[in-house]
């Protein structure tokens, strides 16, 4: 699930250069011990050199080079160590302990030390006392070339964070060294904590305070001042020191001779740049019980705690307590425990445990991280092995996931690996290949929910997300919510018991001008979750647009007139979108879609449009009309290029061509599935009433009429799956030869059209029939506006050059030929309907009548 890529190992990366410079021989073991993770991402690591010594160095992934920091002339416990940015000064606390009685005790004194090293020089005792200390310097991001000051931070296990100001100064033109180390400025940070925790990306500092009740607080520090407490947030959870002897400290580098053995409640606190917080704590694991951990989302106010069930008899009774692996993957917060499970925790979208991925046994085993292990989490979704010296980054294994998308597997884990797929992993061609190729191979609907409504709205959503942050509460990312119960295969886990709680509402403190970055868009998100909270149904749902649509059909099916006023604005807003489609190598495409007219497609489009800009003008005008409009228009343009892009991707795939427009064969198997995969989409998008391109329905039927049975066929159409447009009546009018079935079919068709479309389409069929009613409509047209003109009756029945002996016609043949000489010719709006061809029909039909001639 979860992939690995190593990028840092202290036997391949540090040992080769130790013993390249001191003598293998007087070394023995060489085990290189990681103490800390710069912000730079330089690792700071210790080993016991050839003398008895120990040293301190520093290995930089860039140049991957490893550069000696100091040595002590002794064997030192180096339990907290941090160098400054410039790589002047080094503060290491040390553990002393002493030999009696042939064996070594702790002493419970720790030795804190600033130390030059750039050249090696003074040494500072920063502190001595009874109880663990940790040190950090801070790395802040400045323009200016040369700074002659750090800071450093001093946690004290007693329960108080300090800050030291070092005022450098350079000697000899080389010499860097502190101006008055007997006199260092100090300031109190934060007291009374019983959990601390460095973030070194952001230069922040959280801890947890109990006076009265645990809240968890935040210390901002600045490049260009000192520091702020921007954050509180009271928490309702367990107490941390009531079951653990120590501060618990994280992210303050890596202490190798504290006792194993953890009792007490594990807690850390990521933050991303997007504006979501999460707090995550676990309490400790006995084999044979069960695992619990919560994950508070501060930005969504709530908080979930999961409890899982263990298998038993998985693990000895005597293994030691363990905890959860917190993992920060910005879009999701893994939890992992070896040997057990992973759950892939979504934090911007938890509405339903269907979209955080839970694998239990085999599925949730990671080979590098088995049981045993003490592996920390470091920013940038890094994992650091500490005694096994390995730095790891992760990412999600695309792979993995679409093994998951397999029939065998519950469609909880089917909807969560594909909305993992869609929305959290890059756009990858290979992997949307596989996924298109995915929704061909199970075309029928599942059970809980529809792949390709789920494919087309996590998709939109991905799109939109990336170009508007605020749209996430707005727009729609999966098709589940659009039912009226939710099934219960997406609403429970098997072994998983997950609990829900609202969490109070977080303070952010500072001056506004302060709040900027991170804390600007935290503050903007609570007060987007506090707003939508309170607003019904805030996201926009497309079946909503069904009544108004539905509307618009019988207005276009009954109405031959033009559309009222308030249909131009439709008109408009579909220009606007077809517009925006990427046509750019429209002689490239072998799909032939935006190619005709399709006024149901362009009404849907219109209607999407306004609805949609509707919906975001009432929740989001903050961002403007032209912003909205914008976005709207958009968000049309790529789900008609998406459903544009997949039926490209099909048709390449099934290697289909230009013969399929071609109507007067049988479809083969590869266009049968062509249709199959079509009359899907056709499903799930108008389930969901969303707009498809134009020429769509017109490639359908074609489509139908190859490969469906004719009596199906027209079945299809009589239930409205399948739409007789004009451009697919009219190609089937003329290709078609007059053999008995293609007669029958058409005349089928015929009688299926409205009347508009009929008296249009039937002009185009060369056959008696259709002959003899253009016939009949033409002079039912002239006669209705002959009646309107009495005296245009009184004909000269003396000459006529037109069979003077049948009256009938005589007549007939006056009326044409008078209405022919006024100056508007009826025949107009009749494709100019040739007289001589109505005279020898009219005759045609009278002789039929007489007995004359036989039909």
């Amino acid at each position: 699930m979860l992939r690995l890529n190593p990028v840092f190992d202290t036997q391949k990366d540090v040992v080769s250069s130790i013993l390249a410079k001191e003598e293998r021989a007087n070394i023995g073991v060489l085990e290189p011990r990681i103490l800390s993770v710069e912000r730079d991402g330089g690792m700071v690591y210790s080993w016991r050199g050839a003398t008895g010594t120990t040293r301190i160095g520093k290995y930089d992934p860039f140049s991957a080079e490893n550069k000696l920091l100091y040595t002590f002339e002794k064997q030192e416990c180096v339990t907290s160590c941090s160098l400054n940015k410039e790589e002047t000064l080094l503060a290491v606390s040390l553990s002393q302990s002493t030999q009696g009685e042939g064996r070594f005790k702790p002493v419970s004194k720790c030795l804190t030390l600033l130390i030059e090293i750039h050249p090696i020089n003074n040494t500072k005792v920063l502190k001595a006392v009874d109880c663990k200390v940790k040190v950090q310097f801070l790395y802040p991001k400045t323009y200016r070339t040369t700074v002659l000051d750090s800071h450093l931070l001093l946690a004290a296990e007693d329960g108080y964070v300090d800050q030291y100001h070092i005022t450098l100064t350079r000697q000899e033109g080389y010499r860097v060294v502190m101006q008055n180390p007997e006199r260092l400025s100090r300031e109190r940070v934060a007291e009374d904590f019983s959990w601390v925790q460095w973030d070194s990306d952001t230069q922040r500092l959280f801890y947890i305070t109990a006076r009265e009740k645990h809240t968890l607080k935040c210390v901002q520090f600045y490049p260009d001042r000192n520091f702020e407490t921007v954050f509180e947030l009271p928490l309702e959870m367990p107490s941390v020191s009531s079951v653990t002897s120590s501060v618990r400290f994280v992210n303050f580098g890596y202490d190798h001779y504290q006792d194993m053995k953890d009792e007490g409640l594990m807690l850390e606190v990521f933050t991303s740049p997007t504006g979501t917080m999460c707090v995550c704590y676990s309490h400790p694991v006995h084999w044979h019980k069960e695992a619990t951990y919560t994950i508070a989302f501060v930005h969504r106010g709530c908080s979930k705690t999961f409890t899982v069930s263990l298998e038993k008899g998985s693990a000895p009774v005597n293994l030691p307590t363990v905890h959860p692996i917190f993992i920060h993957l910005d879009y999701y917060i893994v939890v992992y425990l070896a040997d057990h499970f992973l759950h892939l925790i979504n934090c911007r979208q938890q509405d339903l445990l269907c979209y955080s991925l839970f694998l239990s046994g085999a599925d949730g085993h990671i080979e590098d991280l088995g049981s045993g292990r003490e592996v920390v989490s470091v920013s940038g979704s890094r994992l650091l092995d500490v005694r096994a010296g390995r730095m790891y980054t992760m990412e999600l294994n695309p792979d993995f996931l679409l093994e998951l998308l397999s029939s065998d597997r519950p469609e909880a884990q089917r909807l969560a690996a594909l909305h993992c797929m869609l929305v959290y992993l890059q756009p990858n061609p290979v992997i949307e290949l596989k996924i298109i190729n995915w929704i061909s191979e199970n075309v029928m609907s599942f059970d809980a929910f529809d792949q390709i409504q789920e494919f087309i709205l996590a998709t939109l959503y991905r799109i939109c997300y990336q170009q508007c942050v605020s749209l996430d509460k707005l727009l729609p990312y999966s098709c589940v919510f659009e039912k009226k119960e939710l099934p219960v295969a997406l609403t429970a886990i098997p072994g998983v018991k997950c609990t829900p709680e609202l969490l109070c509402q977080p303070l952010i403190k500072g001056k506004p001008k302060s709040l900027q970055g991170y804390w600007e868009d935290l503050q903007h998100v609570l007060d987007r979750m506090r707003y939508f909270e309170a607003v019904p149904s805030p996201r926009f749902r497309s079946s909503l647009i069904k009544e108004d649509w539905d509307r618009f059909q019988a207005a276009m099916n009954s109405e031959k007139k033009k559309s009222p006023r308030y249909h131009r604005q439709i008109e408009d807003n579909t220009k606007k979108v077809l517009s925006m489609v990427d046509t750019w190598r429209l002689d490239k495409r072998v799909v032939p879609l935006f190619q005709e007219e399709d006024q149901q497609q362009r009404v849907l489009v219109g209607l999407m449009v306004d609805k949609l800009r509707e919906h975001l003008n009432r929740h989001l005008s903050r961002l403007g009309k032209k912003k909205i409009d914008l976005l709207v228009v958009n968000y049309a343009a790529k789900l008609l290029e998406l459903v544009w892009h997949v039926l490209e991707l099909m048709w390449q795939k099934l290697k289909l061509g230009p013969w399929v427009l071609c109507i007067k064969q049988q479809g083969s198997s590869e266009e049968w599935a062509m249709f199959h995969v079509m009359f899907r989409i056709l499903e799930a998008t108008k389930g969901l009433c969303l707009p498809l391109p134009p020429g769509y329905s017109t490639l359908l039927s074609v489509l139908g009429v190859r490969c469906l049975p004719q009596h199906t066929f027209l079945q299809y159409v009589d239930h409205g799956l399948l739409q007789l447009t004009e451009p697919f009546v009219s190609r089937l009018m003329t290709d078609l030869d007059n053999s008995d079935a293609n007669e029958q079919l058409k005349f089928s068709i015929l009688k299926r059209l409205p009347e508009h479309m009929e008296q249009k389409v039937s002009q185009q069929w060369d056959h008696p029939i259709t002959s003899a009613c253009i016939s009949r409509d033409y002079v039912r047209t002239l006669l209705e506006i002959n009646l309107e003109n009495p005296d245009s009756a009184l004909l000269d029945h003396g000459k006529s050059c037109f069979y003077p002996d049948f009256l009938p016609l005589n007549y007939l043949a006056k009326i044409l030929s008078k209405r022919e000489e006024q100056a508007q010719n009826p025949s107009e709006e009749q494709e100019n309907v040739d007289v001589r061809f109505v005279e020898e029909i009219a005759l045609k039909q009278t002789r039929i009548k007489l007995g004359f001639e036989v039909k």
